[in-house]
């Protein structure tokens, strides 16, 4: 039996959200003095309905990931389909078609090459993934020297200890860990930005890192085209291209992380395609499966793959106990076929025109560093970081759901939302950010 615990009192009488606060743990928050979280009732296209009777328009698309909306008829019934059948076997020795599909489906729509795919729980253990089969790799090649990883400044990999580690030091919200990370080679961020050309000045920094190196590392990882929670920042697809040539020059694998890009949110179904490039290794997670469940998936090329079965084991040492969860890999491939069915490339074009003009009278704003926009997400970063304990109650009131972090006041919307749903998405954020500026 377990022992009753003397410092918690929780009577029958306590409401959810008296609860919540008592028990439940929330990301990036304090248990001891935690923040008051929203109780949802049903979310339905792209609204939150919370318990007492408001109704939020979210631009956040649950931190990215449901494209399609909540509660969308197609994914539904792709899981009661599953369901019926089974919803999870283990993944060693067996398999199942749910499985086998997503992986071809996936074969056939990421860039050219990347024909094995390994299936995992999260997008932060598909980098673990990732960086252990480039490690694994140089084992088999001969090197095992090669032990370190390069990443970009203002890059963000997730908050398992590997992928800490390939973080901003700065911005990657690891500082607390600093002493037990692996030290890795860090190069600037790029100053090139999204539609400008990249010069040799802007790969300086890059090859000489590289060069002075290579010897040592195993892998560049990096976020394509747009460095996601480490800062919003949106690069040129030109200097990605010449960090793919630097990495074949000096034999250094390339990891993109596409975990929050991939599946149509740049305006390019994968943001390699930006730059016209096929890296070594890809990340995937997030939107693959709508929103519905956690799943995530890492490909590689076949000489990786070769390389890494060449290692003293002769198999690459990972396996998760629900890897390759049917439910997840059924509602997966449904999300991804009801993306491609779809008119999604117009839609986020629309989505981004949209957001421009909504979000560009915010640059005048005191207090504003700069807006910037591309695809389906659109970004005010200001000049200091924000309070959330004010801004976060205003947007709700509004009736929007929008979740700051540091100085950015983002949104990356469901690719459903309707304009009138936009519309006032995109104007409310800009009252409720203009009163909080003008009381600060």
């Amino acid at each position: 039996m377990k022992p009753s615990h003397p410092t918690v009192n929780l009577p029958a009488s306590k409401t959810p959200a008296q609860l919540d606060q008592a028990i439940v743990w929330h990301p990036y928050s304090s248990i001891t003095n935690p923040a008051s979280a929203y109780l949802v009732e049903r979310a339905e296209n792209c609204k939150l309905h919370l318990a007492d009777g408001r109704q939020l328009v979210d631009g956040m698309s649950s931190w990215w990931s449901v494209i399609h909306g909540y509660n969308h008829p197609v994914l539904n019934q792709a899981l009661r389909d599953q369901i019926e059948d089974f919803s999870h076997v283990m993944f060693g020795g067996l398999t199942h078609r749910p499985a086998i599909e997503l992986c071809q489906k996936l074969v056939e729509i990421t860039p050219q090459g990347l024909d094995k795919v390994f299936l995992s729980d999260s997008g932060s253990v598909a980098v673990e993934v990732a960086m252990k089969m480039a490690l694994q790799y140089w084992q088999g090649k001969g090197k095992p020297d090669k032990t370190k990883f390069a990443c970009l400044r203002g890059g963000y990999h997730g908050d398992t200890l590997g992928a800490m580690s390939v973080c901003d030091p700065i911005t990657g919200m690891h500082k607390l860990f600093s002493q037990t990370l692996q030290k890795q080679h860090f190069i600037e961020k790029p100053h090139c930005k999204f539609h400008e050309d990249c010069s040799e000045h802007d790969l300086q920094d890059a090859r000489t890192l590289l060069r002075n190196n290579h010897q040592h590392i195993a892998a560049l990882i990096l976020e394509p085209v747009v460095q996601g929670a480490g800062g919003m920042y949106f690069y040129s697809p030109d200097y990605l291209k010449q960090l793919k040539m630097l990495c074949e020059e000096f034999h250094i694998l390339l990891i993109a992380d596409e975990i929050a890009t991939g599946f149509g949110r740049t305006g390019k179904l994968f943001a390699c395609e930006h730059a016209g490039i096929s890296p070594d290794i890809l990340c995937l997670g997030k939107a693959m499966t709508g929103g519905y469940m956690t799943l995530a998936a890492t490909l590689c090329s076949p000489s990786v793959a070769d390389g890494v079965c060449s290692s003293g084991s002769g198999a690459f040492m990972h396996g998760p106990t629900f890897m390759g969860n049917a439910l997840a890999c059924a509602v997966a491939l449904a999300s991804i076929k009801l993306l491609l069915e779809s008119n999604w490339q117009t839609k986020v074009l629309h989505i981004e025109k949209q957001l421009d003009r909504l979000l560009s009278p915010a640059a005048t704003m005191s207090g504003v560093h700069e807006v910037r926009v591309l695809g389906a997400i659109g970004v005010i970063e200001l000049d200091e970081a924000v309070d959330m304990a004010i801004i976060q109650p205003l947007f709700v009131d509004a009736g929007i759901w929008v979740r700051p972090f540091g100085n950015l006041v983002y949104v990356m919307p469901p690719f459903i939302i309707d304009d009138n749903s936009l519309e006032y998405l995109g104007s409310s954020l800009l009252d409720v950010l203009g009163r909080y500026l003008a009381n600060i």
